[in-house]
């Protein structure tokens, strides 16, 4: 079994929306008639499995993926006017619910969150997995520039660490911009520099000591996480205004982490799978964004010089363990 565990999808009402009332955000059609999503920093341009299931599944069945994990994407509903996010909110994980309950078999979905408020952000969580059923939610790795370490946004991560919900944290436009702006550095460079930086900040500022139980995804196998993981530790024991803040050594916290193989070189996916183990990787395609791609995800994992028991794990097992896949019920007509 395959569960691309990093994929996007705008659901309709949540495209209506915005462009009825966004003001972070425009839609419009390029000369090819796609439309195209520009908010500040980056831009998206969408293809058809971003917003209609029936391309979607087409994607799925020819890449041979069994189940999608759904979320929202850049630009989020937080750049929005506090009374705009929580209805954008509202609109996309009552989609999201619907989505599951038509095709269980095929997809869950994780939460989006209003997080220009942290209370509405943590109410809007406990709605969507209590209520709706949805099976985790996405942060973004920064709130309209503020670092999400930072104590204002601990509700959100005391209602998450209440729940045992999984939460994924996805990158999104780093405070600064500067000569990212220039041939979709953004997207390239700067959300790897904004993943690697909030899973440092998350853990040197303490959040995780505040919240032992809290379960964190990082997207593209931790932005550069692995490669510098060494100098942070190295780091924390040498510098004595950081060494002793923590219960434990950064690493220890690091590899508890959650990473998805959204980088499609095998070195690359080696040294990650090195760094967390078998039991933390989980598949991800980030389809159907351009930079994305379905067909290669689960290849280059089925090409990986490792035994069969650790491909079954990253492609489905550790999937299906984390979001409570085992019991799927039948669809809903």
């Amino acid at each position: 079994m395959r569960i691309d565990c990093h994929t996007h999808f705008y659901p309709a009402g949540y495209l209506d929306a915005l462009a009825a009332e966004s003001e972070a955000t425009t839609l419009q059609r390029d000369a090819d008639g796609r439309m195209v999503l520009h908010y500040a920093g980056d831009y998206n341009v969408l293809a058809p499995a971003h917003h209609s299931l029936e391309a979607r599944l087409a994607d799925m069945e020819r890449a041979g993926i069994d189940m999608a994990i759904l979320s929202l994407t850049t630009p989020g509903v937080h750049g929005e006017r506090p009374e705009v996010g929580e209805r954008l909110a509202r609109i996309v994980n009552d989609e999201f619910a619907e989505i599951q309950r038509r095709y269980p078999q095929r997809f869950r979905c994780l939460a989006t969150l209003p997080l220009q408020s942290s209370e509405a952000a943590a109410r809007e969580l406990e709605r969507a997995v209590r209520e709706l059923g949805l099976v985790g939610a996405m942060l973004f790795s920064n709130v309209n520039g503020r670092p999400i370490d930072l104590p204002e946004f601990w509700p959100i991560y005391e209602a998450a660490e209440a729940l045992g919900t999984p939460m994924v944290i996805h990158p999104t436009s780093p405070p600064f911009t500067g000569h990212l702006a220039d041939y979709r550095l953004v997207a390239l460079l700067g959300f790897a520099y904004d993943t690697t930086l909030t899973a440092v900040r998350m853990v040197l500022a303490g959040v995780l000591d505040r919240f032992p139980r809290l379960i964190l995804i990082q997207t593209h196998l931790g932005g550069v996480l692995p490669y510098l993981a060494e100098r942070v530790q190295r780091g924390y024991r040498a510098y004595p205004e950081l060494r002793g803040r923590l219960e434990r050594d950064p690493m220890d916290y690091f590899r508890e982490m959650y990473l998805d193989t959204v980088l499609f070189d095998p070195a690359c996916l080696l040294l990650g799978l090195a760094f967390v183990g078998e039991d933390r990787l989980l598949l991800g395609s980030d389809h159907p964004h351009q930079v994305g791609d379905i067909d290669k995800a689960p290849r280059v994992i089925e090409e990986l010089p490792i035994a069969p028991r650790a491909k079954q794990k990253i492609l489905s097992g550790n999937a299906r363990r984390l979001f409570g896949l085992d019991q799927m019920p039948a669809a809903v007509v």
